[in-house]
């Protein structure tokens, strides 16, 4: 279980961007963290990942305190990243130097079958769409199978057909493994679309506003009744989170929990 406990990041410039963030997130659940400019929603990723040291509080995973970056936490950011020197098996097979070959190439060859680039193995990152070399960056962090992959906007600069795709692609591929996920997004459709939680934030500083479970099966209809409840129900938060006269920690929402089946 991933444990964060009162987590805060104040940097050196004196910039307060997170506040006192406690959340416990369990084994295989994906969770979108979504709010506006300026609420700590990728310091909160980076001090996760390790990247980025907490000033105050602690993060754990399975009880081991992160401090640093961890084998087991994986982290896809909006750009792709890819290396430009390296094939795209062999960006995907980065992480995997220490397998044996045929068994660093079975499982490069498995993850881009999943994501439909068997036929790209041999190419150069130069010569991918946009969609193309996300694909690629989805399955070099997938392919160690970490156990919490965190994901910073990762479909943010595609065009919506791509989104849409890519974001099928991620689930085809969560359902293998079921690794955590933690999503930071701008889009309300796809937080409700992939999580089973939702972190609304609210800024200055950075904290958590309200939690939202998403007690919608999968895969999950984006044109129902129930899914236009929810997104609703997101915006609400996200419009309340900006007002200062509407205090923190709103508690849970149970928008479509007498639905769950």
């Amino acid at each position: 279980m991933l444990v964060l406990e009162n987590v805060s990041k104040t940097y050196p410039n004196g910039v307060n961007a997170l506040e006192g963030f406690t959340a416990k997130i369990r084994p295989g659940e994906i969770v979108a963290v979504i709010g506006g400019s300026g609420c700590g929603k990728s310091t909160l990723l980076r001090a996760i990942a390790g990247l980025d040291h907490a000033t105050r509080g602690a993060i754990t995973l399975d009880g081991d305190r992160i401090t640093a970056p961890h084998e087991k936490i994986g982290i896809i950011f909006q750009e792709p990243r890819l290396l430009p020197w390296l094939n795209v098996a062999d960006n995907v097979g980065f992480g995997l130097n220490d397998l044996p070959r045929p068994d660093r190439e079975q499982r490069v060859a498995a993850a881009l079958s999943r994501v439909g680039l068997a036929d790209k193995a041999r190419v150069w990152p130069r010569e991918l769409s946009g969609g193309q070399a996300q694909r690629v960056a989805i399955a070099r962090a997938l392919v160690p199978q970490p156990e919490v992959l965190l994901l910073d906007e990762p479909f943010s600069a595609l065009d919506a057909f791509t989104r849409r795709d890519l974001q099928d692609h991620l689930l085809d591929l969560w359902a293998d493994t079921r690794p955590t996920l933690i999503l930071v997004t701008h889009d309300v459709d796809e937080a409700v679309v992939l999580a089973d939680r939702i972190f609304v934030m609210r800024p200055r500083p950075g904290r958590l506003f309200e939690e939202i479970p998403v007690y919608l099966a999968r895969p999950r209809d984006r044109a129902s009744e129930l899914f236009e409840a929810l997104k609703r129900r997101v915006l609400t938060a996200l419009d309340r989170s900006l007002d200062r006269s509407v205090p923190d920690h709103q508690g849970k929402s149970v928008v479509g929990e007498g639905m769950w089946w």
